[in-house]
């Protein structure tokens, strides 16, 4: 049964909307899969020109994502919450209702591993968190069992 996956990083302009990306690569259009950022700076902005570029040199599309801070709206709407490292993983269980909402949310990596933020290096570290974010969305297509 097709479900609806977040992707949570700190400002939705760098790793999720990557994540988005990748992940919709790798899944059938039944599923719905957004993302946001527990951080509202950046709303209603493309990604990063990094994150742009790194996801194109794989024949993916994100120019067209704009961010969005994240909302406790969003454990009614998703099915599983991924978040990029432990800073995001707590913000967004402050924000939880209740053990349920709460159950949605875990790290991208698994336990205690993080996806480093790339923000304020170079190129090569977007790259690094790609091939990362790739394995992570290949293992969780995988587990939903909706590889086209």
């Amino acid at each position: 049964m097709p479900m609806n996956i977040l992707m949570v990083c700190l400002g939705n302009i760098c790793r999720s909307p990557l994540a988005e990306g990748i992940l919709r690569t790798k899944l059938t259009t039944d599923f719905y899969i957004d993302s946001a950022g527990t951080g509202g700076w950046h709303v209603g902005q493309s990604p990063d020109v990094r994150s742009i570029e790194t996801a194109r040199n794989y024949n993916i599309d994100i120019s067209h994502l704009k961010a969005r801070k994240f909302s406790v709206s969003d454990f009614d709407t998703f099915d599983h919450i991924f978040v990029m490292d432990q800073s995001n993983y707590k913000d967004v269980l402050q924000l939880a209702p209740d053990g349920i909402a709460k159950s949605k949310v875990s790290l991208i990596l698994g336990p205690s591993k993080e996806v480093p933020d790339p923000y304020y290096g170079g190129q090569d570290g977007f790259e690094k968190v790609y091939h990362l974010l790739n394995q992570a969305c290949e293992e969780i297509a995988k587990k939903l069992k909706v590889i086209p």
